[in-house]
């Protein structure tokens, strides 16, 4: 479970993240969304604590994010997959050695174990036997199948996606957000999507919180946030600028 109480963050005079609270019970897929310059993404650094706020507590199964040092960091890091706007993959390392990377760093397992894991992810996402090839060979939309595969073979209680569907056609969209339902279903894993894609908060998401100016403008689920009369949400969802 994740537990988010009056977070606050500012960089110099300028306010990102005012007072936002809100819980995230485990097994459900979230979606985070705003406009650009909104917080989503200084939220999620918070959550995985790259960045400490200002004021607020961040909890993750219970435990305090924000006083921890690096190593107590890493445990809890741990136990969340990553999968980043454009894949983040090292150009100079093969699919494999991409998602053993975090499996050798961050686990204990024996060789074998972790080529295993590697197979086993590569197969989740439609990507068997791919491990050789370099990213300069990828696609986009398979760059980012292997950079959802590599957040999955640490077998993580929680996946945080940034942006998972930015620059991919509508069929690889769907193609992805499949995948994030898939691994909800079958692993039960707790996810949180920051995007501003409206198919994926549909399509995917059983509950959306929005953020506007730094604050939670809504909170709630996507059928209702469709249809609420909110002029902020209704400009997001439309892209009117008129109606506020």
């Amino acid at each position: 479970m994740i537990e988010v109480k009056n977070l606050k963050k500012s960089f110099a005079e300028k306010v990102i993240l005012t007072d936002i609270s809100f819980s995230i019970p485990q097994g459900q897929i979230v979606a985070i969304v705003g406009k650009s310059g909104s917080g989503k993404s200084v939220l999620l650094k918070c959550l995985i604590g790259l960045i400490k706020p200002d004021d607020g507590t961040i909890y993750l199964d219970n435990k305090l994010i924000n006083s921890m040092n690096f190593k107590q960091l890493q445990q809890i890091r741990s136990q969340i997959g990553m999968v980043f706007q454009f894949g983040a993959l090292f150009d100079s390392l093969n699919v494999a050695d991409n998602i053993g990377l975090a499996l050798r760093k961050l686990t204990k397992l024996k060789e074998y174990e972790i080529k295993s894991r590697i197979k086993n992810a590569l197969e989740s996402v439609d990507m068997a036997n791919t491990e050789k090839l370099m990213p300069g060979e990828l696609s986009g939309g398979m760059k980012k199948r292997i950079g959802i595969a590599r957040a999955i073979a640490v077998q993580p209680s929680y996946l945080f996606y940034d942006e998972p569907t930015t620059g991919l056609d509508p069929v690889m969209t769907d193609s992805i957000n499949r995948l994030i339902h898939k691994f909800q279903d079958t692993e039960k894993i707790t996810s949180v999507i920051i995007t501003h894609e409206l198919r994926t908060v549909f399509e995917v998401a059983e509950r959306v919180i929005m953020l506007h100016d730094g604050k939670i403008e809504y909170d709630g689920k996507p059928n209702d946030f469709e249809k609420t009369e909110n002029k902020i949400v209704q400009q997001f969802i439309t892209g009117d600028s008129t109606l506020v």
